[in-house]
């Protein structure tokens, strides 16, 4: 008999499910994860729970059925819960399930001053402070690039770089449009003017290798498997389009395999792909210790133009949409895959206790 375990959604998600329209979210990657592993999935969402029942969809193989059951033992959190009413639904829910990655938006400066007390991880980030107009002086002093980031942002929204130039001017890359370009003065107004009272941090801006002479980053997804263990489930590459300064794909950013891309750098594939899998593997473990229920993340990590790995951020709620665009339709589905081991595991070890 197949054992439910639950995928809860956030509403829009949820609401497109009758219609097959889930953006993002494939739910037939988690269907046929859930039949390989002998499991049935139960998709919910926080506005239809009530105490330790949901009415929710399953899936008979053929279509989608709505209905009231109860809450399944263990569930993987697909939401992302930012106002104080559905955290404390949230909360609610962790009492009658064993809810994992159940907190998965963070900011960024956390992220950077948890991995600061590391000495081995600390090598690897680039120099980061909160915004203020303090700290903007001191960085535009040290550095010559910088990137200006909202601390919950996502999909590259509001992030901007500026860049001195030559001449002593700063240039501004917005997120669409000609830079501009400004005195050191009126960039720091500028930029005053843009953030207001919203929460940003000042990062050095790493000078990363180029493919065709335009920057890269990479999508390192780990994940907890079938043992409770942390895994490097694959790496695909992000290149910026043309003229941009982000590499998320949502503005423009082109996938492409890393192979392609490390040897278009003059890197070793097979050693670049090693140091990645170890210290993607490093950083997981060591934000597991630090962060409750961590177990399905999305790492951004970039090589500089020497070959030295960076850590840029983490993503708790990795849109996995990349390495499908990549056309690495076997590690799309490994990213459905190893989390739905974990929570069999998860739910074979509360079988065991509770016997």
């Amino acid at each position: 008999m197949k054992q439910r375990i639950g995928i809860l959604l956030d509403r829009a998600t949820f609401n497109g499910i009758p219609w097959q329209k889930t953006g993002y979210e494939s739910l037939h990657m988690y269907n046929k994860a859930a039949n390989e592993l002998m499991l049935k999935p139960f998709y919910m969402t926080l506005n239809n729970i009530r105490r330790k029942t949901a009415i929710g969809y399953t899936y008979n193989g053929h279509r989608y059925r709505l209905e009231r059951l109860r809450i399944p033992s263990v569930t993987h959190n697909r939401d992302i819960t930012l106002s104080k009413l559905y955290k404390s639904k949230l909360y609610q829910l962790s009492k009658s399930t064993v809810l994992f990655n159940r907190v998965n938006r963070f900011s960024k400066h956390r992220i950077h001053r948890i991995l600061l007390t590391n000495p081995e991880l600390k090598k690897l980030l680039p120099h980061t402070v909160k915004y203020s107009k303090l700290n903007l002086e001191s960085f535009m002093i040290k550095f010559s690039s910088l990137f200006i980031k909202p601390t919950n942002g996502s999909v590259g929204n509001g992030i901007i770089q500026i860049s001195k130039s030559s001449n002593g001017s700063w240039r501004i890359n917005l997120k669409k449009g000609k830079p501009l370009y400004k005195s050191k003065t009126r960039t720091q107004a500028f930029l005053s003017n843009f953030i207001g009272n919203k929460k940003y941090i000042i990062q050095e801006a790493i000078p990363l290798a180029l493919y065709k002479t335009r920057p890269y980053d990479l999508r390192v997804s780990v994940q907890r498997g079938a043992d409770g263990n942390w895994k490097l489930t694959g790496i695909v590459g992000k290149v910026a389009a043309k003229g941009r300064h982000v590499t998320n794909v949502a503005k423009g950013g082109k996938v492409r395999r890393c192979e392609e891309l490390f040897q278009e750098s003059g890197f070793s594939v097979v050693e670049v792909k090693e140091t990645i899998r170890k210290t993607a593997l490093q950083i997981a473990q060591f934000l597991g210790e630090k962060i409750p229920h961590l177990a399905d993340i999305g790492l951004d990590m970039g090589i500089d133009k020497d070959g030295e790995l960076k850590f840029i951020e983490m993503n708790a709620r990795d849109q996995r949409i990349t390495f499908k665009k990549a056309k690495l339709n076997h590690i799309f589905y490994k990213t459905y895959l190893t989390p739905l081991q974990y929570g069999k595991y998860l739910i074979e070890r509360r079988n065991k206790i509770f016997s």
